[in-house]
């Protein structure tokens, strides 16, 4: 009998080299699984058809002007009524690079992940203010528990 992989999609808008840190250290940290297939996109690359693949998902996106980058609305603007009656339930959780304080990005995501009903695992990781290099640290975090939780089945 094959046993499939569970999949985690990775979706990040990374638009420097250090929101690419975060991207590669949401990677890395599910890599350490082994057991879970990851698909990574930038936003403009994924899906509806990543999203209904997915069994879980993790958002990364900046906070641009109080929102959301537009490449992750963007994605949402795709994918929404392909992935609305399909995906229900599809565990996910998110991280903000906030130059400010986040409140809008996270807002606007929430909104529209709750239309989904998809359901937070955590909390959102929101990195405010100047860098700090344990924003590479709490990303990877976020992925190692992330495909963790998948491949106990928790989520």
């Amino acid at each position: 009998m094959t046993v499939l992989k569970r999949r985690l999609l990775i979706i990040v808008h990374a638009p420097s080299d250090n929101t690419r840190r975060l991207f590669d250290a949401v990677l890395a940290g599910a890599g350490e699984s082994g057991e879970i297939e990851i698909v990574a996109r930038n936003p403009f690359e994924a899906g509806p058809e990543d999203v209904l693949a997915a069994n879980g998902i993790i958002l990364g996106t900046t906070e641009n002007l109080g929102y959301m980058s537009g490449a992750l609305k963007d994605f949402f603007d795709r994918s929404y009524y392909p992935c609305l009656e399909e995906t229900q339930g599809t565990p996910y959780c998110l991280f903000i690079r906030a130059g400010h304080d986040g409140t809008g990005t996270r807002r606007g995501v929430e909104t529209i992940v709750t239309g989904l009903r998809w359901r937070a695992v955590q909390e959102p990781i929101i990195m405010r203010g100047e860098w700090r290099e344990d924003f590479v640290d709490q990303c990877q975090e976020l992925g190692a528990a992330m495909a963790a939780g998948l491949e106990a089945g928790i989520f």
